[in-house]
């Protein structure tokens, strides 16, 4: 099939112009591909995660460990998505002598969950996925000042009380954050 930009394009979510290797704080939200509650449930307001969700959890905490100019900040887990800050605090360089973005890093977040996740479908039975195991890009929002550092924080502690009312949970009303999975009712 040839390529035709009106049909094979992806708009990109990323703020336009902004050159997301600098050192910055970024808020980030990745979700799991359709939806799907893989990570564990919430009760009573807590996020309960099973043994997928662990693995998530370990991996983000693992990150600097791979990009060294690279701090974490709160991290929040949810059965269908995660959330977490990012700080860059350098400017650094990969192996091949491009410059770490933000991408990047979660890129090599996802790629090593899905290994990880592939591994415990074949070894702890965990449910298979179909296509991928996250949405093919994540949501962005560069931190500018303390204020908004703050509510964010926040906001990712807070989510699981407010699971009933969260946009991606799976019985959300279709929504700008549930579009690529919510079936037309």
């Amino acid at each position: 099939m040839a390529y035709d930009p009106h049909k094979h394009h992806r708009c990109s979510i990323r703020l336009n112009g902004y050159d997301y290797s600098q050192a910055g704080a970024y808020f980030v939200t990745i979700c799991v591909n359709d939806g799907q509650c893989r990570f564990g449930e919430i009760k009573d307001g807590v996020m309960h995660p099973s043994p997928a969700g662990e693995m998530v959890i370990a991996c983000w905490y693992a990150l600097p460990e791979r990009f060294p100019t690279i701090d974490l900040d709160v991290f929040g887990l949810m059965p269908n998505h995660s959330h977490g800050i990012i700080l860059i605090t350098k400017t650094g360089l990969n192996a091949n002598d491009n410059p770490i973005v933000l991408g990047n890093i979660v890129g090599a977040f996802k790629s090593i969950s899905t290994n990880l996740y592939i591994d415990g479908i074949n070894t702890q039975g965990w449910e298979p996925f179909h296509k991928r195991l996250w949405q093919r890009d994540f949501y962005d929002h560069v931190i500018r000042n303390e204020r908004a550092l703050h509510a964010i924080r926040e906001y990712i502690i807070n989510n699981p009380a407010n699971w009933q009312e969260d946009k991606l949970h799976p019985d959300a009303a279709p929504n700008a954050f549930n579009k690529k999975w919510q079936r037309p009712s």
